[in-house]
C-alpha cells in the first residue's frame, strides 16, 4: 500500500468514526465519511490532475468535526468565528499528523496542514482555492436547503450565499451553477447574484 493509500484509508476511518449518519438509496453511512466523499467528487469534477497531497486535504477538511460542536461555543459571530478557527487547527494537526504516521516527510504534511487551514487562500494559493471551491459546492450541494430551512432568514443566507460565491474561482462558480437545488435555493441564489 502506498503513503498516499495508507494516509486516506486512514483519514476515512476517523471520519468512520462519527456518530451522525446519513441515509441515501437505502445505505447509511456515518456523515462526514459521506462529506469526505463528496469533497473528493467535486475535487474530480474541478481538478481531475490534482496531486496527492491536495487529495488528502480535500478528504481531511472536517476531520473528527463532530468532537467540536458549533454549539459549544457562544451562538454568536465570534462564537462561530472562534469555533471554525479552532476547527480548522485542530482539523490541520489531525491531518498532518496521520500523513506523517502514513511516511510523507514533515514538509509534506505541513502542506497538507497549511490546505486544510486555508492558510494561504489570500495569497492566491491554486491548491488551496480550489478547496476552498469544492468545500463551497459541497455546501451547496449537500447542506444548503438544510441550512436554509434551519435559518428561516432569507437575508442572511442571501448573504451567505454573497460571501461564499466572493469566495470562490470562475471554475467554482461555474460548478456551482450546475448544481440542482431547490425551488426555494434557486430562488436565493438568483437574489445573492442579482445584488
Amino acid at each position: 500500500m502506498s503513503k498516499y493509500e495508507l494516509a486516506l484509508q486512514r483519514i476515512d476511518a476517523a471520519h468512520s468514526d462519527d456518530p451522525n449518519t446519513i441515509t441515501i438509496n437505502d445505505t447509511t453511512l456515518p456523515y462526514e465519511l459521506h462529506y469526505a466523499q463528496k469533497m473528493t467528487t467535486y475535487l474530480e469534477r474541478l481538478n481531475p490532475s490534482a496531486s496527492d497531497l491536495l487529495r488528502l486535504a480535500i478528504r481531511a477538511q472536517h476531520l473528527r468535526r463532530w468532537e467540536i460542536p458549533r454549539a459549544s461555543y457562544p451562538a454568536t459571530k465570534i462564537g462561530y468565528h472562534s469555533w471554525r478557527a479552532e476547527l480548522q487547527r485542530r482539523q490541520a494537526a489531525l491531518a498532518e499528523q496521520i500523513c506523517v504516521d502514513s511516511g510523507y516527510t514533515a514538509e509534506e504534511a505541513a502542506r497538507v496542514g497549511a490546505m486544510v487551514r486555508k492558510a494561504d487562500l489570500r495569497k492566491g494559493d491554486p491548491d488551496t482555492q480550489t478547496l476552498e471551491d469544492v468545500a463551497c459546492l459541497v455546501f451547496l450541494d449537500d447542506q444548503f436547503d438544510k441550512f436554509e430551512s434551519q435559518l428561516a432568514d432569507e437575508e442572511k443566507m442571501v448573504d451567505i450565499l454573497r460571501k461564499s460565491w466572493g469566495k470562490m474561482s470562475e471554475a467554482g462558480r461555474a460548478e456551482a451553477l450546475k448544481i440542482q437545488l431547490s425551488e426555494k435555493g434557486k430562488e436565493l441564489v438568483t437574489k445573492a447574484l442579482a445584488g
